[in-house]
């Protein structure tokens, strides 16, 4: 892995202190001619959590808009390392605490995936962990199963690359399977339970994929039309 170096952390220690300043202050003022009692310093903090997480988002999608992030192989000293790098520390303080714990139910998940660029549609969801949402696309109806693990990074010694993992529709995703960067699922296809897909993996419509690593196990049927 290379090195954070001073000024991405630099960078990110400055959006870091403005939100944490924003949030607490804020809070105090919003909250501050609450009564004196039990439960208003409860209050505070619950206020101050709250609007932390919702500037770090906001502050998050900013320093994208500014600096996105780049496919393929990032040059070391370049700004698109720079970006992917202050990319992660957003994630290592501020985000990993709502991704990998399961505080947060999973249909709240969804909004925060949304929040941080993902591409999710209609009625799709993760009880796993999207790790690189502005780089996930995934389609309608589909499933992340429970710590499932989709990451579209590689860091290997000193080979630092971004790829994006691209899901159809109905998809259906293993609990604790492991999707790498550079995958295609196709429509109605099925990675199995503890599954890992290796980078560079194209899986077809319908196809069921299991194993490690993982590799097509059979072809799922078409739907039979309705009897008239």
């Amino acid at each position: 892995m290379r090195k954070i170096t001073g000024l991405q952390i630099v960078c990110f220690s400055t959006i870091f202190a403005i939100v944490l300043a924003l949030a607490g202050g804020g809070s105090w003022w919003l909250l501050r001619d609450l009564p004196l009692g039990r439960f208003s310093g409860v209050a505070i903090v619950a206020v101050a959590v709250l609007a932390f997480y919702l500037l770090s988002l906001l502050a998050y999608r900013l320093f994208l808009a500014v600096m996105p992030l780049q496919l393929g192989t990032l040059a070391p000293g370049s700004r698109a390392e720079f970006a992917a790098q202050v990319n992660i520390l957003f994630y290592l303080m501020v985000f990993n605490s709502l991704v990998r714990t399961h505080f947060v139910p999973v249909p709240l998940m969804r909004l925060v995936y949304l929040a941080l660029g993902a591409r999710l549609g209609r009625d799709s969801y993760s009880a796993g962990a999207l790790l690189d949402p502005p780089l996930t696309f995934i389609g309608d109806r589909c499933i992340v199963g429970h710590d499932a693990v989709v990451f579209t990074h590689v860091i290997e010694g000193d080979r630092f690359e971004l790829y994006t993992v691209r899901i159809g529709h109905d998809v259906t995703i293993g609990a604790h399977a492991v999707v790498m960067p550079d995958v295609e699922i196709g429509d109605g296809a099925i990675v199995s339970v503890g599954a890992v897909v290796t980078k560079g993996s194209r899986i077809g419509p319908g196809e069921i994929w299991g194993g490690v690593p993982a590799r097509r196990l059979s072809q799922r049927l078409p739907p039979k039309p309705p009897i008239p």
